[in-house]
């Protein structure tokens, strides 16, 4: 898509508020618009898919963390806010689809992970079920919402996929009656779950079983706890929107009744305590007993648990955690020449994630210290001045993903974060 002269005349503020920072401007301007120009694709119906980049499918989290970041134009900028809508319009028709699918297709052409053993269809690009797929469009609904006033989004399309997101999370408390199944025998072991699909044990917590994270990859134990605390939040905006926008005490009192679980099942299950003994969040459990002590460069993760709003920023537990997982009691805390953060078992041994300084950038208060990571991206885009998917801490010149427009537009949150632009949340 075109820059229009509305959106020109933003970057131009933004470029003079940022004068003092050129090399921090100059990578904004390039991933800011490389979304817009690259990975936006206005559909004859069915609103606007949204490409994640060198992947030619559109995946229900990425797609909102694209955008996201333009709600800061939203606000001003009609334009803006009508193209979130449609891609809004986009993610529920998706998930009216089949609110177990991750990514979809732009048409139903049968691209994708058709090999795979579970129900797919010619629009499914893939069918791992991840809980953040079904929270993050309800996110960006509700964002565009609060930055805008609009509510034409919250339409008989809305209503239908938030009951069908309702009803999987209820199945999915209780994994063990639940008919989904993956299996993928063809590619990374890391992409299938064990058990003849059905992924490994596990006992009644209160939580919302995952089969995977979001870095796709098959969770270990079955309750992923950020993703369960990213559900707490979103639980509340269904309640809020279904209370005050479209009255539906129905939907109100089921979405009150999970969350409350959710939230319960987090607190007695989802805890742990670090080798100091202080406690902290696990990244998984499995509600028999087995924690797991790590972190992930994706969002939601347990670095980002202010950003989903389960927690404060000094809230004890949190910080904790947050102690705990930036030192190499988390396997994926990677240390060289070039930084220090989280990587992934995704990703090479000793990658780190542009997304994942983002979200530590996002998560404390310090704006010395949000200085540091932004300059530290700068430096190691491998001259591309795009932001990529893991990097080399050794050698930034060797990273994963050319085109990640994820990653891309987290830089540029933090960007405008820290020169004041707030998305109202």
């Amino acid at each position: 898509m075109k820059l229009t002269q509305p959106i020109k005349y933003f970057m131009e503020e933004v470029a003079y508020v940022s004068q003092k920072t050129p090399d921090w401007s100059k990578v904004f301007e390039v991933t800011y618009t490389n979304t817009w120009k690259t990975a936006i694709k206005p559909m004859p119906e069915n609103g606007t898919f949204v490409l994640t980049g060198d992947i030619p499918a559109m995946w229900q989290r990425d797609s909102t963390c694209q955008v996201r970041p333009y709600l800061v134009m939203a606000q001003h900028i009609p334009e803006v806010s009508d193209l979130i809508y449609e891609v809004v319009k986009r993610q529920f028709f998706n998930m009216n689809l089949d609110p177990y699918a991750n990514a979809f297709n732009a048409e139903a052409n049968n691209a994708g992970h058709q090999k795979d053993k579970t129900v797919m269809t010619p629009w499914i690009w893939e069918r791992k079920f991840e809980i953040d797929s079904l929270c993050f469009p309800v996110q960006l609904s509700y964002l565009l919402y609060k930055n805008t006033g609009r509510k034409d989004q919250f339409d008989e399309n809305f209503v239908s996929g938030i009951k069908k997101m309702l009803m999987v999370f209820e199945t999915e408390q209780h994994h063990n009656t639940s008919d989904y199944r993956f299996e993928r025998t063809y590619d990374r072991p890391e992409d299938t779950l064990v058990n003849d699909g059905k992924g490994s044990e596990v006992g009644y917590t209160g939580m919302i079983w995952s089969a995977f994270r979001p870095s796709d990859d098959a969770c270990v134990y079955g309750y992923l706890v950020p993703a369960n605390m990213f559900a707490v939040l979103v639980l509340d905006y269904i309640q809020e929107i279904f209370t005050e926008i479209i009255p539906n005490e129905v939907i109100v009192q089921k979405a009150r009744k999970i969350q409350r679980e959710v939230r319960a099942g987090i607190e007695e299950y989802g805890t742990t305590t670090n080798a100091a003994g202080e406690t902290i969040y696990a990244y998984e459990t499995d509600g028999l007993g087995n924690h797991l002590i790590m972190d992930d460069g994706n969002v939601p993760n347990l670095l980002g648990t202010p950003y989903l709003h389960y927690t404060t920023m000094d809230d004890p537990i949190y910080l904790n955690t947050r102690k705990t997982i930036l030192s190499p009691e988390n396997p994926y805390f990677y240390v060289g020449k070039y930084g220090q953060g989280l990587g992934s078992p995704h990703t090479p041994e000793n990658y780190i994630w542009h997304i994942a300084l983002s979200v530590q950038g996002l998560t404390q208060a310090d704006e010395a210290e949000k200085a540091r990571l932004l300059q530290n991206m700068v430096d190691t885009t491998a001259g591309t001045d795009l932001m990529h998917e893991g990097f080399d801490v050794d050698d930034p010149n060797n990273y994963t993903r050319e085109w990640f427009s994820w990653a891309n537009m987290m830089y540029c949150e933090l960007f405008l974060n820290y020169y004041g632009y707030q998305i109202k949340e």
